[in-house]
């Protein structure tokens, strides 16, 4: 699983982010945070002087359009960042704790600048900053921050003998990047952001729950996609269905099967709706029994063993605590079998195996296969003790501040159970007792994978619809979001504020969204 990264201006597929460009060590400064937000920088370089608590300005750098360039590894391709305008870079490295060692990037637009800040998130265990999601908040006008969360590579060795920085990744982190940034946005431009605006998608989703929960009053409206708000948890389901998968020579399923089992699944739940496209509008609706591709005789190819069928429905399942029945985690939804390989491929997670090797029983040397769902899951949730979840429901104090918050997830996400985030969604509903209609919408997308990608339409504008929202109070109740191939639209289809869906008009194009009207099911 790559619980992944962020949306930007439209919503993008799992990424892993590495590096910076090569800079000038500027400076580093004596703690004197009074004249962070009256200071106006005569200069980007001049922003080498700024001086912050606990902050360290390690490079403030002018960086001409089209000139930037992410050093390493980048699966974003250069053409995304050659058509960038030219920017200050300001890095610099914060320490709230003794342990801290937490990395950040602001990007501030020499010109055209919207007044407003966006920040944005991180994928997995985090460890980089986020370049591709900058560059979308740049090119469309924001001042844009991103953080490592405290740590360097994308795994959770870091936590081992390290609480402080486990705090760093569960929440301090973002938390100390928002105040640096807006200090280093006033200092620039002679004022603070007049508003501003977290997006993230997995974990990124999580660090937007985590902020309009714990600190309500950093960000005004906020974009959490396919959250991993319940992060051990998932964890635990991830690690169960890997004992499952692994419990016998029978019971893997190759990948070459998943395609087989996902045409199975088409085939029985894709008409359900009422139209024929290739997508399962609500998969909760779809009672898929993987019996019926059971084998008759041997195992082949086309087939499934009797004990992988019975993984096949562990996937489909949630784990429940043994002694009580209590559920843990929900599983995936018909529609999501193309990507199984997250949890159910030949090794365990290795996110989910990190997180009870360094972060619960601290020994690296932990087997999965040892796992309780009962003592363990206790342990694991008394020793995170909610350093890395966001599930509070009470949302008071952020809507009281007038913020918005955007939700989303892909039906047929394989990484992330899109249930959990139906379930977060309906606990603020109830925990706020109505009060919290005007300020969250969640919308649900039919046949999206991880944070994008998939069959079904998964290209959109949520950080344009948060600010409509936000700024002229137009509450978004649908977006259009669109399906390209090769760089071509062809599919276009609303995406709808849950529990609408959308259902076809009768006549023209399915695959034009006009021809689509949003409606309970």
């Amino acid at each position: 699983m790559t619980v992944c990264g962020e949306a930007g201006r439209t919503v993008f597929s799992n990424s892993r982010w590495h590096g910076g460009i090569a800079v000038v060590v500027l400076g580093v400064l004596p703690i004197t945070a009074s004249s962070a937000s009256s200071a106006v920088a005569a200069s980007c370089e001049s922003l080498a002087t700024l001086s912050q608590a606990n902050t360290t300005i390690t490079s403030a750098q002018s960086v001409g359009a089209g000139e930037f360039m992410p050093p390493g590894p980048s699966e974003s391709p250069a053409a995304a960042y050659g058509k960038l305008p030219a920017f200050c870079r300001v890095a610099a490295t914060l320490r709230p704790s003794s342990d801290s060692d937490i990395k950040i990037e602001v990007w501030l637009p020499f010109s055209g600048w919207n007044g407003k800040l966006q920040s944005v998130g991180n994928g997995g265990w985090a460890g980089f900053i986020s370049y591709p999601a900058l560059a979308r908040g740049l090119a469309d006008g924001y001042a844009t921050a991103s953080t490592d969360t405290g740590h360097t590579g994308n795994t959770g060795s870091f936590a081992l003998g390290h609480p402080e920085k486990m705090i760093d990744f569960g929440y301090r982190s973002e938390h100390e990047m928002t105040v640096a940034a807006k200090a280093i946005i006033a200092a620039y431009y002679g004022d603070g952001p007049r508003l501003s605006y977290w997006n993230g998608c997995s974990t990124g989703g999580r660090q937007g729950l985590t902020e309009a929960q714990r600190y309500p009053s950093d960000y005004n409206a906020i974009i959490a996609g396919a959250p991993a708000n319940n992060r051990m948890h998932i964890y635990v389901w991830s690690l169960w269905i890997a004992q499952a998968v692994h419990q016998g020579e029978n019971s893997y399923i190759p990948p070459s099967k998943y395609a087989m089992i996902h045409k199975a699944v088409m085939e029985a739940c894709d008409a359900l709706d009422g139209l024929k496209d290739g997508l399962i509008s609500n998969p909760r609706r779809c009672h898929f029994d993987p019996k019926v591709l059971a084998c008759k005789g041997v195992d082949e190819p086309s087939c499934l063993t009797s004990q992988q069928v019975e993984v096949t429905r562990k996937i489909y399942s949630a784990a429940k605590n043994p002694r009580t029945g209590e559920e843990i985690y929900p599983g995936l939804e018909p529609g999501s079998e193309l990507g199984w390989a997250n949890h159910a491929g030949p090794e365990p997670l290795s996110y989910a195996t990190d997180g009870f090797k360094y972060v619960v029983f601290k020994n690296p040397d932990w087997d999965f296969r040892t796992l309780n769902l009962d003592s363990d899951v206790a342990l694991a949730d008394k020793i995170d003790n909610g350093t890395t979840s966001a599930l509070d429901p009470n949302l008071k104090e952020f809507f009281r501040n007038s913020g918005k918050l955007l939700m989303y997830h892909g039906w047929s996400d394989p990484q992330v159970s899109p249930v959990n985030t139906v379930n977060y969604f309906n606990s603020v509903l109830k925990a706020m007792d109505g009060a919290a209609a005007d300020s969250i919408r969640l919308f649900m997308l039919p046949g999206m994978g991880h944070c994008g990608g998939g069959d079904g339409p998964n290209t959109f504008d949520a950080i344009g619809a948060l600010a409509q929202w936000f700024e002229k109070g137009q509450a978004p109740n649908q977006m259009v979001a669109s399906h390209s191939n090769n760089g071509v639209a062809e599919r276009t289809r609303p995406i709808c504020a849950y529990p609408q869906i959308a259902a076809y008009a009768g006549t023209g194009s399915i695959d034009e969204a006009a021809n689509f009207v949003c409606k309970v099911p």
